[in-house]
C-alpha cells in the first residue's frame, strides 16, 4: 500500500497548491508583470537561454543573446529591450513584437515554435508588453526559495507523479509555478518528465532524480522504483558496505546474484588493485587453499606489493597531466610519477598527498610535487583542476556565469582561484624547469565581469585573512582535509568506489552537487566518514570496499537484476584498460613489450607519462590517456572495430605469439602430457581449470595434423586472447 499513499499525497499536493496564495490565483492581467518574475522564467522555459540558442556561452543567434539559463537578468533585459533600438518588442502593439512572432512560428525562427499563441508563457509576455516591458514594478518582491513536492518517494514501475514547483517571495508570498519551472530527469531509461512537471516512471527498478529549475533555483525530486522481487536471503555482511549495499537492494526487491568463485575473484582483485593477472603458480596456490581467509590474505598482500603502487600512481600521474610535451620534460616526468608511486607504496595519508602537491616549492629534483606547476599554471586553471579532481565539483562555467545546476557563482569562482595568485616561478638550473616559490603579498584575484578583487575563499566557508607572509595554498589545504569539509572525501570515496565498481555512486564522478544525488546516500556518507575517521587512510579504503561480499559478487545476474546498472546487486564486467590488457597479453603469451629509457621487463602499468603511446600503436588503438584532462572520462573504454581488428591481426599481436622465448614455443617442446599444458593455460588467462568441454575442444585442436604444435599452440593462445572472459574483468 505505500505507492497507493504516495500517489494520493501527490495528488492532492496538486490540487491543493492552485490557492496556496494570492499571487497564484491572479491572472497575468491582473497584476503588474515584472521582467525578473513572470518574464525571465517563460523565457528559460522556453529553451531561449540555452547554449543552442541566444545564450552567450554559444554565441547567440543573428545577434541577440542572453544570459546562460538567465541569470543575468539586468543585462538580458537591456538586450532584449533597447539593443538593436529596441526593434524586437513593441509595447504599443504586443502581437507584433518580433519576440512573440518568431518565438510563435509566425515568423521563420531558426529555434523553431518556442510559445504557442494560445499559451500561458505567450500570454505572460503578451500582458508584459501591454504593461509597458518594465524590468521591475514598485515593491517588487524577490525570490528566496524554490522548492519542489514531493520531493521524494517510493514509486511504483510504469506510474506517474505529479510534481508541484513552488516560489517563496521575500514579502513572504508563495506562487505556484509549477507550469513555468523546467524539469530533467538525472536518467532517462528510468522516467521522463513533460513540460507540466509529470514524472513518468519507467520499467527500470532502482532511484532516480528530477531536478526542478526556476529563476536561477533548483529543487530535487528523488524517487525509489522497486522491482518488487522478494529477497529471501542474502549473503552475510561482512562490514558496514554490505550492510548499506543489501539494505537498499532488500528495500527496491531485487535480489543480488551469488558470491563469486574463488577463480573469479582471484583474477578480479588481482586487476582491480594490482593491474595484473595472476600466474598459473598463483591460480593453482589459491585455488587448492582450504585456508579461511584466503580471499583477505590476497587483498592484504596485493596492498603491500609494488603492483598496488604502479597501478594507482598510472591512475593518478595521468589526472595529473603528467604528460610529455617535448623532450626536457623527461626529468620532471619521471620525478613526478616517482613520487606518486612511492607515496602509494608507502601509504601516505591521501590529505597529506594532496597538501604536498598543492603547496610545493622549489624545483623538481628536490621537491617532484612542484612538476605538477609545470602543466598547469595559470590559477584560473590550477582552480578548475583541483575543484573537479579533489572536490568533485566542476567550476569551469563559473567563470563566465552562474553554474547552471549549482550555486556557485563567479565570486565563488575568483575567491577560490585567488589561493593561487601567489604562487611565483622562475628559471632554475634544469632547462626547461622553474622554481615554484611564495611571492609574499596579500593573496587577491579580480572578478573580470565585475572588477572587484576577491581575497582568497573555499566553496560555502569563510577563510580568515592571510598575512602576506604565509602561503595561501596551506590555508587551502587545511580547509581541504578540514573533517567539516563537505567534498574532500566524498570525492575520493566516490572516485574509489567507481574504481572497484565501475560506476559510482555520484556519477559522473566529477560531478557531485545538490541536483545530481547519489544513488545510495546512506552508503557515501558511510564511505566518507569511514575515510576520514581512518585518517585519510587510501589503503585502508581499497581494503575495506574489496573485503566486502557485495564486491564479491557475481557477475553473473539472476533473472530479477539483469538490468540493474546501478545499485550493485552484482559485478559490472568492465573491459580491460589498455596498460592492464597489453600486460595480460604479455604474461599470456609470454613475452615482454620494451619501452625507450625504461629497464626490460616494465609494465606498461608503469609507464610514467603520455609519451610511450607514441611508442605503443596498441595503447593508442585502445585509449590510454594522454594526461589532457582530470577527468577519467578521457581513458576510452569503449569497444571499437580497430581495437578488433588489432587483436585479430595486427603485427605485435603476431609477433609476441610467435616470440622464440615465449609460451607457445616452450609448450610446444614441453614433454608433460597435452592436458597439463592446456591447464596452464587457462590457469593463465583465467585463472581456472578448464572445463570439461574446453579441455576436449583444445586437445582436439592441438592433435590436428598439417600445421607445427608450436603453430597449434599459438593458435590457441590467440583464440584464449579474443575470448570476452580474457578481455574483461568479471
Amino acid at each position: 500500500m505505500p505507492s497507493l499513499r504516495f500517489h494520493w499525497l501527490s495528488m492532492l499536493l496538486l490540487f491543493v497548491g492552485w490557492s496556496i496564495s494570492p499571487l497564484s490565483s491572479l491572472s497575468a492581467a491582473d497584476r503588474p508583470m515584472s521582467f525578473t518574475n513572470d518574464v525571465m522564467p517563460v523565457l528559460t522555459k522556453a529553451g531561449c537561454n540555452v547554449g543552442l540558442c541566444h545564450a552567450k556561452a554559444g554565441g547567440g543567434q543573428n545577434g541577440f543573446q542572453l544570459s546562460v539559463l538567465g541569470f543575468e537578468v539586468r543585462e538580458d533585459y537591456e538586450h532584449l529591450v533597447h539593443e538593436g533600438r529596441g526593434r524586437r518588442i513593441s509595447a504599443t502593439e504586443p502581437e507584433s513584437s518580433l519576440l512573440l512572432r518568431k518565438a510563435s512560428g509566425q515568423m521563420p525562427h531558426g529555434g523553431g515554435i518556442r510559445l504557442s499563441a494560445n499559451s500561458e508563457g505567450y500570454n505572460i509576455v503578451r500582458e508584459w508588453l501591454q504593461q509597458g516591458a518594465q524590468f521591475s514594478v514598485p515593491n517588487e518582491p524577490h525570490l528566496v526559495s524554490f522548492q519542489v513536492q514531493p520531493n521524494r518517494g517510493t514509486v511504483p514501475m510504469k506510474s506517474q507523479v505529479q510534481l508541484k514547483a513552488t516560489a517563496k517571495f521575500s514579502d513572504g508570498s508563495e506562487r505556484d509555478v509549477t507550469s513555468l519551472s523546467v524539469y530533467e530527469p538525472n536518467d532517462v531509461a528510468m522516467a521522463e518528465a513533460t513540460e507540466t512537471g509529470l514524472v513518468k516512471v519507467l520499467d527500470i527498478s532502482g532511484k532516480f532524480s528530477v531536478m526542478a529549475r526556476y529563476q536561477g533555483r533548483f529543487a530535487v525530486f528523488s524517487a525509489s522504483v522497486p522491482l518488487g522481487a522478494p529477497v529471501e536471503s542474502l549473503p552475510a555482511s561482512k562490514n558496514f558496505v554490505d550492510d548499506l549495499v543489501f539494505a537498499n537492494l532488500k528495500e527496491l526487491g531485487i535480489p543480488p546474484s551469488a558470491i563469486c568463485d574463488d577463480a573469479t575473484f582471484l583474477r578480479r582483485v588481482l586487476l582491480d588493485i594490482g593491474g595484473r593477472l595472476p600466474s598459473d603458480e598463483e591460480a593453482k596456490a589459491f585455488l587448492g587453499s582450504t585456508a579461511p581467509d584466503k580471499r583477505d590474505a590476497v587483498i592484504e598482500d596485493l596492498l603491500r606489493s609494488p603492483d598496488y603502487a604502479d597501478f594507482f600512481a598510472n591512475k593518478w600521474t595521468a589526472l595529473l597531466k603528467n604528460r610529455r610535451d617535448d623532450a626536457s620534460d623527461i626529468i620532471s616526468n619521471f620525478a613526478f610519477y616517482a613520487w606518486v608511486r612511492d607515496s602509494l607504496l608507502a601509504n601516505k595519508k591521501y590529505d597529506q598527498f594532496v597538501r604536498e602537491l598543492l603547496a610545493s616549492t622549489g624545483t623538481v629534483i628536490g621537491n617532484p610535487p612542484v612538476a605538477w606547476y609545470k602543466r598547469v599554471k595559470e590559477p584560473k586553471e590550477q582552480i578548475e583542476d583541483v575543484a573537479q579532481l579533489f572536490l568533485g565539483v566542476r567550476m569551469q562555467c563559473a567563470q563566465c556565469h552562474h553554474h547552471p545546476f549549482e550555486r556557485w557563482s563567479q565570486d565563488d569562482y575568483y575567491s577560490l582561484a585567488a589561493f593561487f595568485t601567489q604562487v611565483g616561478r622562475k628559471p632554475s638550473g634544469v632547462r626547461g624547469e622553474d622554481l615554484i616559490f611564495h611571492k609574499r603579498g596579500i593573496a587577491a584575484a579580480t572578478n573580470i565581469k565585475s572588477g572587484v578583487a576577491l581575497k582568497p575563499a573555499a566553496l560555502g566557508d569563510a577563510i580568515p585573512p592571510i598575512p602576506a607572509d604565509e602561503d595561501p595554498r596551506l590555508k587551502l589545504a587545511d580547509w581541504l582535509s578540514n573533517s567539516s569539509n563537505p567534498f574532500f572525501a566524498r570525492a575520493l570515496v566516490n572516485r574509489y568506489w567507481k574504481h572497484f565498481f565501475q560506476r559510482g555512486l555520484i556519477e559522473p564522478e566529477d560531478d557531485i552537487r545538490d541536483s545530481n544525488p547519489p544513488t545510495n546516500p546512506e552508503l557515501l556518507a558511510a564511505l566518507e566518514k569511514h575515510f576520514v575517521a581512518s585518517g585519510f587512510d587510501l589503503k585502508e579504503l581499497v581494503r575495506t570496499i574489496t573485503r566486502s561480499n557485495a564486491y564479491q559478487l557475481s557477475s553473473t545476474p539472476n533473472q530479477h537484476n539483469v538490468v540493474d546498472r546501478q545499485n550493485y546487486s552484482r559485478y559490472y564486467p568492465r573491459r580491460l584498460q589498455a596498460e592492464v590488457m597489453l600486460d595480460a597479453i604479455d604474461r599470456l603469451a609470454g613475452t615482454q613489450t620494451d619501452f625507450a629509457n625504461l629497464p626490460p621487463g616494465t609494465r606498461a602499468v608503469a609507464l610514467p607519462d603520455n609519451s610511450y603511446n607514441r611508442q605503443s600503436p596498441f595503447l593508442r588503438v585502445f585509449g590510454r590517456p594522454e594526461g589532457e584532462s582530470v577527468c577519467e572520462c578521457e581513458r576510452v573504454q569503449t569497444s571499437s572495430l580497430a581495437q578488433s581488428l588489432h587483436l585479430i591481426n595486427a603485427p605485435d599481436i603476431k609477433a609476441k605469439l610467435a616470440s622464440a622465448s615465449g609460451r607457445a614455443a616452450r609448450l610446444s617442446k614441453d614433454t608433460r602430457p597435452p592436458e597439463e599444458r592446456v591447464r596452464e593455460l587457462y590457469l593463465a588467462a583465467f585463472a581456472r581449470e578448464p572445463r570439461s568441454v574446453e579441455l576436449q575442444t583444445a586437445l582436439g585442436f592441438l592433435s590436428e595434423t598439417g600445421t607445427s604444435a608450436n603453430d597449434n599452440y599459438q593458435d590457441l593462445i590467440w583464440a584464449l586472447i579474443n575470448t570476452k572472459e580474457f578481455l574483461f574483468n568479471h
